[in-house]
């Protein structure tokens, strides 16, 4: 899928993908991708909510296209839902392709929750923060 107003769109992170993150054949891992995207939801999330957060769980984890070595990589974030104690963030994983072309691709989509917790480990009900940072 291309999307044509990619530019537009404020990612939560954005990282270029290295000869170190992928396999003999060039393909960046699947795992490095993922904990890219959990970075990019814990980070989108604690901006949405106070206090510590872990992540409990991915649904959906969906791979489109392969992410190439040299691919700049941006994960961009929404609430899926808000839980009890959880939210969870629905992370849309794009790559803008080196040159010639340039195009922007959606290669990855899954759901991140993520639980509060208090200092000592414990679920806490979520505190939305009302105004963005």
């Amino acid at each position: 899928m291309i999307c044509e107003d990619a530019e537009q769109k404020r990612p939560s992170l954005r990282t270029i993908a290295m000869p170190a993150d992928a396999n003999p054949s060039g393909d960046i891992f699947g795992g490095w991708i993922m904990s890219q995207m959990d970075l990019a939801g814990a980070i989108y999330a604690s901006y949405k909510v106070r206090g510590r957060l872990v992540t409990v769980g991915v649904e959906s984890m969906t791979f489109h296209l392969p992410v190439l070595v040299g691919d700049q990589v941006s994960c961009y974030c929404s609430i899926d839902r808000v839980g009890r104690t959880s939210i969870s963030i629905l992370i849309e994983t794009w790559v803008r392709r080196k040159l010639p072309n340039q195009e922007f691709l959606k290669v990855t989509e899954a759901i991140f929750t993520y639980v509060c917790i208090d200092d000592q480990r414990h679920p806490v009900p979520v505190e939305m923060i009302v105004s963005e940072p």
